[in-house]
């Protein structure tokens, strides 16, 4: 399969000697100081670059009639502009916070959880996130994710960085190192606390279920997401 690269950052090279190692052709690394020259050959793309470039390298891709795979966070309020742009050109695209196997196991216990939670109104959630000093985006957009799979199984209503008021799930962000990224939900009653947490050791999960992605996605139309590539629906 040949990919594009848009974004050579850390991730980036990653993603790039696992997808090697796998047997794949890496047709196009794109970064701030070349073209996308090379974009049309590829079978599928795969996004990891910044807030700023994202909506520029996903637009590019479906106007090649390329899919995407985009694993970029902090550019959502365009999300349905590229939803859009998608079904236009009738591409194929997978938009995730978290493409690590264990992440997106994660969420499906955090919804479970989140279910069972809402029937005990003595329990407050609340969620911490830490990542390394380089990420630009706070919280993080697992950390939102994480959030929206408690608020549409239970009665809260949103999330804030602030001092929580009712309906709302405090979310505190760290930025401490080169830690890879760690996610705890926790919920918190007089009487106990019940927490589940995801500790991420290196780059590693991110870039190889980013390629799994790409790999199920390439030669598919449509929105999908990685409940779709993992079969967790």
């Amino acid at each position: 399969m040949k990919i594009a690269l848009l974004g050579y950052g850390k991730m980036g090279k990653v993603i790039e000697r696992i997808a090697l190692e796998r047997g794949h052709e890496i047709v196009l690394k794109k970064d701030e100081f070349n073209t996308y020259d090379g974009l049309s050959t590829a079978d599928v793309a795969i996004d990891f670059s910044v807030p700023s470039a994202a909506v520029d390298n996903i637009s590019a891709s479906f106007n090649a009639n390329v899919p995407v795979v985009s694993g970029t966070t902090g550019w959502l309020e365009h999300y349905d502009e590229m939803i859009a742009l998608c079904n236009e050109k009738k591409g194929g695209f997978i938009s995730s916070s978290n493409f690590s196997l264990g992440v997106n196991i994660f969420f499906g216990l955090n919804e479970y959880l989140a279910k069972i939670m809402n029937q005990f109104d003595s329990y407050k959630v609340t969620m911490e996130e830490i990542h390394h000093i380089h990420k630009l985006d706070a919280p993080s957009g697992t950390a939102i994710s994480l959030a929206q799979g408690v608020i549409q199984n239970s009665d809260y209503s949103n999330w804030t960085l602030d001092e929580a008021k009712k309906g709302e799930i405090h979310i505190e962000a760290k930025r401490i190192g080169e830690v890879p990224g760690t996610h705890t939900v926790n919920y918190d009653s007089a009487i106990d606390s019940i927490e589940i947490k995801h500790t991420a050791h290196n780059r590693e999960g991110f870039a190889l279920g980013a390629v799994i992605a790409a790999e199920w996605l390439a030669g598919k139309q449509g929105i999908f997401t990685m409940k779709d590539v993992l079969n967790l629906q």
